[in-house]
């Protein structure tokens, strides 16, 4: 089976951005993956350079496409921005936002199988669980006992850590079950604190887990992280793709990208047959972003195992890895990257 310590050997053939030195030493291999014989390297260089540089990418590529095993190589230049406060978060160099329009699409499942995915690929990923009314990331993480200590600043407190992943929550801060009863302005400055008083560290993706709907919550996260991006989940039919455009419209009115439309519970599978039924349509979220002009991340199906890996606390892309139930998951962090890539190079 192909690794993805064999693509980095045949990098080393390739010279960095110096001319000399060997291309995984060199400071600019940003991440390789594998996925279903398909290699994706990154490849950080200073913007200016870029276009210079285009040779050094395209030997890259055929590096890795020298691997056996390898079928394809998909290989990005992408000019990162340094490790920096963002919106007052200090050293996150870019953050993710995974909204949908309303509840029961699954959008703290696919969050926290972002994450952990990204994570997979190398990344220094956290994971913001901002829905304070129906916090899901301690349950989805295997963390509901835990409690968040205080940073080495005394001030900031410490994220919890799970999966690879960095995690906040207000789950950590109150009593299992307990009611959040509060009004805009608390709901408003308890987000604010999530965001700017926690020792999140240096972290190349932070991942929002937005809570549903478009309202003050969601215009605080916006105007407050500047966000890099936004991916909108969606289930195909056409009352949750209503909502799905006005998640759209709303990350346009505060000038946030939309990098694109994932459908979820995109199809079920039978796991005593096989079988598969299409219970909410199909292929809704794809003609979707077609119409708005956006791109179309995957789609993951209505599965037993999804659920059963979030109720016991270990997201799918963690504990079942190499699974087919993990795939949707993996392939979105895969176009996810490769659209902030995209938009870095802008």
């Amino acid at each position: 089976m192909t690794t993805r310590q064999q693509i980095i050997e045949a990098l080393k053939a390739v010279p960095g951005p110096d001319g000399v030195t060997p291309l995984p030493e060199s400071g600019a291999l940003d991440g390789v993956s594998l996925l279903e014989g398909k290699a994706y390297v990154t490849l950080a260089v200073d913007r200016a350079r870029a276009e210079a540089l285009e040779p050094m990418r395209a030997a890259a590529q055929a590096a890795a496409e020298s691997v056996p095993g390898v079928g394809a190589a998909f290989v990005t230049l992408t000019a990162e921005k340094p490790a920096e406060a963002v919106g007052g978060i200090a050293r996150v160099k870019r953050i993710v936002a995974v909204a949908s329009g309303k509840g029961g699409v699954g959008k703290s499942t696919t969050a926290a199988n972002l994450a952990v995915a990204l994570a997979s690929f190398g990344e220094k990923v956290g994971l913001l669980d901002a829905d304070v009314f129906g916090p899901s990331a301690p349950l989805l993480f295997g963390v509901v006992s835990e409690k968040p200590g205080f940073a080495e600043d005394a001030r900031s407190l410490a994220p919890i850590e799970s999966h690879g992943v960095k995690l906040m929550s207000i789950g950590f801060l109150v009593p299992e079950g307990a009611a959040v009863i509060w009004r805009g302005p608390l709901v408003m400055t308890a987000i604010k604190q999530l965001l700017n008083d926690v020792a999140w560290g240096e972290l190349d993706t932070l991942v929002v887990d937005m809570p549903p709907g478009t309202g003050d919550v969601q215009l605080t996260v916006a105007q407050n992280a500047s966000l890099t991006g936004a991916v909108v989940v969606s289930t195909p039919q056409d009352l949750a793709l209503i909502d799905a455009r006005r998640a759209v419209s709303m990350f346009e009115q505060v000038n946030v990208p939309v990098l694109g439309l994932f459908e979820n519970m995109s199809y079920f599978l039978c796991p005593h047959c096989g079988g598969r039924s299409e219970i909410f349509a199909h292929g809704g979220a794809r003609a979707e972003a077609a119409k708005l002009g956006l791109a179309f991340l995957g789609e993951a199906p209505l599965d037993l195992a999804v659920r059963e890996a979030s109720d016991n606390g270990a997201p799918v892309a963690a504990a079942q890895a190499g699974s087919a139930q993990a795939a949707p998951w993996l392939a979105l962090a895969q176009s996810v990257r490769a659209a902030l890539a995209a938009r870095a190079m802008v």
